[in-house]
């Protein structure tokens, strides 16, 4: 939680508190071009001289944007669509998972590609393609929770009372189907941004002028062997802020469920 706060504060201020702050906006200078790490540089510069330390930091904004876009667009499509077919009949609870089973049927990678080939590569491009992706995952654990807690003996109380199903959706199913869905979108936060990370290396994703660590790293693959440094320390801060997440979403699944942290012991 340290690394994220750190990350994303750092990210934010970096164009105040850095002397290179020109460097994001795309100034070149080739009189500089291609440095080792040092003092002066921290993460060394490319190939056009720019300072690799300020780009890295400033890039992870684009990358936490990414993250949040992608996760709360699937939330708020997949979970509604996953709490009105837990509690439907059996014909449109059957008709809307097979439609979901078709759409989880595709490849992680297909759809967003497919979407931001068609749509052009650019940032929020990347973020409606993997949330269409994604989001019939949040069909399933919604409806999976909206099923148990439908059938539980508050809820069946409240009916027998003459509670009506948006009552008992709003009021009972969806405070107790919070939980399951906050701990997949902080998981799913740092795969998004290794997915973005990964269509921006392909040319669909983020685009010059703006920065993110995918396009980062297909801007140095070229140089690789001689500056290693402008590949190395974008792909870092992917690892250590998708590892980062992923702690978070363990620690926070464990948190709100003892239970499971005994049983997996």
């Amino acid at each position: 939680m340290l690394f994220i706060f750190f990350l994303l504060s750092s990210s934010i201020l970096i164009p105040f508190i850095s002397p290179y702050v020109d460097d994001i906006n795309g100034a070149v200078n080739f009189k500089k071009a291609g440095q080792p790490p040092s003092f002066e540089h921290w993460f060394g510069t490319d190939v056009a001289g720019r300072d690799m330390f300020t780009l890295t930091i400033r890039s992870g904004l684009s990358s936490f944007k990414i993250a949040a876009g992608v996760v709360i667009v699937s939330i708020l499509i997949g979970v509604p669509i996953g709490l009105f077919s837990g509690i439907s009949s059996r014909r449109v609870d059957g008709f809307i998972m097979r439609i979901n089973d078709a759409l989880l049927s595709f490849p992680p990678l297909i759809l967003p590609f497919l979407i931001t080939t068609a749509l052009g590569p650019s940032t929020n491009h990347v973020i409606f393609g993997i949330a269409i992706s994604w989001f019939p995952w949040y069909v399933r654990i919604a409806r999976a929770r909206a099923m148990v807690i439908n059938s539980l003996g508050f809820v069946l109380m409240s009916k027998s009372m003459g509670a009506g199903k948006l009552f008992v959706l709003m009021k009972h199913i969806l405070p107790n189907s919070i939980s399951p869905v906050l701990v997949q979108g902080t998981m799913d936060a740092g795969y998004a941004i290794l997915t973005a990370a990964g269509l921006s290396f392909i040319g669909l994703g983020a685009q010059h002028p703006e920065t993110e660590w995918g396009l980062l790293l297909t801007q140095s693959r070229a140089q690789f062997m001689n500056n290693w440094w402008e590949a190395v320390f974008p792909g870092l801060f992917i690892v250590f802020t998708v590892v980062s997440f992923n702690i978070i979403g363990d620690q926070l699944r464990y948190s709100l469920n003892p239970k499971e942290e005994i049983s997996d012991g």
